[in-house]
């Protein structure tokens, strides 16, 4: 687990290139479409589910319940990690992605035809809760598993250049997800939107699903699963008692990725179009041209961590979220259009800095036996703090403050919490991962 100079990858034995570039187009096209899945809901949420299942509590009540239902499911995502990483490092890392896009796929269908709260009355949003933890646990198990097997497939001189397509995958999701309803909102009249618009990105979903399924059923498990010594019984019990450690500074310390990246499009989406007054149309193309600068940023950062390190270069990422943070919120209050775009489109762009190296850096600190229950739940447990509480603090402040600046104050507060776990990580670029220390 300790630094290396790097591998060439020339010289680096491995996979052929044409089974890594399988699994690597496997794994942006998996992530892609459940982080797709993961998305609407949360432009959902911030748009419609407050009117649709909530009705009578007020629009900033109304707003709460539908971020608190969104926040189930990264209350679920640990518990998928859990479920998929024991049977993904006891039977293997490729069936795993498998069933978690399946799952994924299915809730999200159902939510697409979900009766509102007019037809079904509580057992509405009770349902909505339901399919919304399925679509944690699915999740919970999908980009850690991702992650290994790009990482175990690929040279060590070039792990963080190949994990780049697994955190393309999120950007590729997020652009296909806000365009859909930005289309949607532009195209349909109000009352078509919220009658029946909304429903056709979830329903959209069977159909990406099923050309997912299609490819990740064509990839090869991971060599490093299949040549790994004898499994440990229950991955998650030697986890946490053996690499405890890593697995609490690892999730604290990509937590203002997750931060960053929900205030921005979730909270930020429902307070400029709500307390601010901006089109939603102009917010949600503001959000879908941040989507570049996101992914560009990711994939620069990620091959920088090849070259300057893993920990290094997520420092710096930290150090521009935290000051990026104070930026955020007074530059979306001016209301001007202008320094609105440049609020969102310069925090999609930190934020592919921040979670650029991860897919290289996370598998990096756990041994083959455990490492998917350890980066599944590392993973996960930093979105708990930063995915699933940052939108109902920063709802609360709001309201209690008449701003949203002392938001920003928030972020960078966890933006440094994180900064600190990264300082007591260690250094893990061109380790062999054959090697890493159970």
């Amino acid at each position: 687990m300790n630094d290396a100079s790097g591998a060439d990858p020339s010289t680096t034995d491995g996979p052929s290139g044409g089974a890594l570039r399988r699994v690597a187009l496997a794994a942006f096209i998996g992530t892609a479409i459940e982080f797709y899945d993961f998305f609407i809901y949360g432009t959902a949420a911030a748009l419609v589910f407050g009117r649709v299942f909530f009705p009578g509590l007020g629009a900033a009540g109304a707003l709460l319940a539908a971020f608190s239902v969104y926040a189930v499911a990264f209350l679920a995502r640990p518990a998928g990690a859990l479920l998929f990483g024991h049977f993904g490092d006891r039977l293997g890392r490729r069936s795993m992605l498998v069933v978690s896009l399946l799952l994924m796929g299915v809730s999200t269908a159902a939510v697409g035809v979900l009766p509102g709260f007019a037809a079904w009355g509580w057992w509405a949003p009770v349902a909505l809760v339901v399919l919304r933890a399925c679509q944690g646990v699915g999740l919970g198990g999908e980009w850690g598993g991702a992650a290994l097997l790009i990482a175990e497939h690929a040279p060590p001189g070039r792990r963080g250049r190949y994990g780049a397509y697994l955190q393309l995958g999120p950007c590729a999701g997020f652009l296909v997800a806000t365009g859909v309803f930005l289309g949607l909102s532009e195209g349909l009249s109000e009352a078509a939107f919220l009658g029946w618009g909304w429903r056709v990105p979830f329903l959209a979903s069977t159909a990406l699903v099923a050309v997912g399924l299609f490819v990740r059923l064509r990839i090869e498990e991971s060599p490093l699963f299949e040549g790994r010594p004898e499994p440990v019984r229950v991955p998650a019990v030697t986890v946490l008692r053996e690499h405890g450690r890593a697995v609490a500074l690892g999730g604290g310390s990509i937590m203002v990725g997750y931060a960053l990246f929900y205030l921005t499009t979730t909270y930020a989406l429902a307070y400029a179009t709500t307390a601010l007054g901006l089109p939603r149309s102009l917010v949600l193309g503001l959000l879908l041209a941040g989507a570049v600068p996101q992914g560009l940023a990711a994939w620069w950062t990620a091959g920088c961590s090849d070259r300057l390190g893993r920990r290094r270069v997520l420092q710096l990422a930290g150090a521009a979220a935290v000051f990026w943070s104070l930026l955020l919120f007074p530059l979306l209050e001016t209301g001007r259009p202008s320094l609105v775009a440049l609020g969102i489109g310069g925090a999609m762009a930190v934020l592919g800095c921040l979670f650029g190296p991860i897919a290289a850096y996370l598998p990096e600190l756990f041994p083959t036996q455990v490492r998917y229950t350890g980066v599944a739940l590392t993973y996960n447990l930093g979105g708990v703090v930063g995915g699933a509480t940052a939108p109902l603090v920063a709802t609360r402040l709001t309201a209690a403050y008449g701003t949203a600046q002392p938001v920003g104050w928030y972020l960078a507060g966890i933006g440094l919490v994180s900064l600190l776990c990264l300082w007591a990580l260690p250094e893990t670029r061109g380790s062999d991962l054959a090697l890493v220390a159970a």
